[in-house]
């Protein structure tokens, strides 16, 4: 990306130094950049060569900076630093799956996403907050907040009518989860884009929780009908009850801080209290013995 940004345009020189072939950086993050321009100058402007060099660059993704600054800039309101740091985490680990030469969208990323971001955001003070901290980093990352809340309700409204046979079996049946978790299938044999990540791994055990279907030998055979690595699923589900469980730990100890705060407050408060109430007292007898 780097050789890309840095692009020089001699050829926006009207000199007699111009030579006729131009050869463009290829970008590591986008292979197909690299290209050469072969240009007349008799038959080509400088602005025809400056559209094509912009064409190029404007495949190359944003930098995780980036994310991280849009981010900020639509959700421009603290966020207290037990959540926030948790969020800018999650953010840059989702900007690196989103721009991924693999990466496509699907509903059971989403779901893990969104069943990750609920568990995180339990007991936050605002619920309208906690909506439009969501928008901003899905919008963040160049995705539609509302396509994420809207397959991930579906899912789940989905799995709650499934058990451990049925989810199993979807690629025997038709319909619109069903077709879709068969595309996945087909695209994580190689058939397609797939890029696997923890966020599915996630989506997957939703899946099964609300299906009650929690038994190990029905992931694996969910992993198998959806050609995933099982060993991978275990390993992010043990990475996202570690995360679960840290933040149960440090909002724990957020609560008692919170309340140890409010006590010392009170506390203070007291006996100012008291001394008001004696002063007003001394003067009302001084007013009655007048």
């Amino acid at each position: 990306m780097a050789a890309v940004s840095s692009l020089s345009l001699p050829f926006l020189r009207h000199s007699s130094e111009w030579k006729p072939s131009i050869p463009v950086p290829r970008s590591r993050s986008n292979p197909a950049i690299g290209f050469v321009l072969r240009l007349r100058p008799e038959k080509w402007s400088s602005r025809m060569v400056v559209r094509c060099v912009a064409a190029a660059l404007s495949d190359v993704p944003p930098t995780v900076a980036e994310t991280k600054m849009n981010f900020l800039k639509s959700y421009k309101r603290p966020i207290p630093s037990i959540y926030n740091s948790v969020l800018q985490e999650l953010l840059v680990q989702q900007h690196l799956m989103r721009y991924k030469r693999t990466y496509q969208y699907d509903p059971v990323f989403a779901l893990g996403f969104v069943t990750v971001y609920e568990k995180l955001m339990e007991g936050y003070p605002s619920s309208n907050d906690q909506d439009a901290i969501f928008r901003a980093y899905i919008q963040a990352l160049n995705e539609d907040p509302e396509q994420y809340r809207r397959d991930a309700q579906k899912l789940e409204e989905w799995a709650r009518t499934q058990d451990a046979n049925s989810l199993v079996a979807f690629s025997s049946r038709d319909g619109e989860i069903e077709n879709m978790l068969k595309s996945i299938s087909q695209r994580a044999q190689g058939k397609g884009n797939f890029s696997y990540s923890r966020f599915f791994a996630v989506g997957l055990f939703r899946l099964l929780e609300l299906a009650n279907a929690t038994e190990p030998s029905i992931l694996e055979k969910l992993c198998a009908a959806l050609n995933i690595n099982k060993r991978s699923v275990d390993r992010d589900l043990d990475v996202y009850r570690n995360l679960l469980s840290k933040l149960v730990q440090a909002k724990e100890l957020l609560k008692e801080y919170v309340d140890r705060e409010k006590k010392k407050r009170e506390e203070r408060v007291e006996p100012q209290t008291s001394n008001e109430a004696v002063t007003k007292c001394i003067a009302d007898v001084h007013v009655a013995s007048r």
